[in-house]
């Protein structure tokens, strides 16, 4: 009867690839959310339009603003969380600070015609398609 041992070398690799797995993660990190792109964004295409809705709970609208350009839109600003002066903090959960996004769409945006409406902590973009891009009919003569 053979015994086999196991290749140190695939032992060490393993605890390599272990380490390297857990520093890429924010688990060594002070925060216990994760760090995915703020603000989250989901796009929605509506006939030839796309609707844009960002999530941005606590966010002034007076700290907003909205810039766009051919086929994106950027979305910055800045959040706010106040503490009373005499507080301890025992954990903190809510990110605040600057933060900038942009976004790229799959079509060309008519910027005159975007509107923007923020309710509840909740931007609906109204994208328009520019009429340049949309598809056109061609007749056959």
């Amino acid at each position: 009867m053979s015994m086999g041992f196991a290749d140190p070398f695939d032992t060490l690799l393993d605890l390599q690839r272990s380490l390297e797995a857990t520093l890429a993660s924010d688990w060594l990190q002070d925060l216990t959310t994760s760090r995915g792109p703020f603000p989250p964004i989901n796009v929605f295409q509506q006939g030839d339009d796309l609707l844009a809705i960002i999530e941005l709970p606590g966010v002034s609208k007076s700290d907003l603003q909205i810039q766009a350009k051919e086929n994106s839109i950027r979305i910055f600003g800045r959040k706010a969380v106040d503490y009373p002066e005499e507080s301890s903090l025992h954990r903190r959960e809510r990110v605040s600070g600057e933060f900038d996004r942009t976004l790229s769409v799959p079509v060309q945006i008519e910027p005159d015609g975007i509107k923007a409406e923020y309710r509840d902590g909740i931007l609906a973009v109204f994208l328009p398609r520019a009429e340049s891009d949309k598809p056109r009919t061609i007749k056959i003569t």
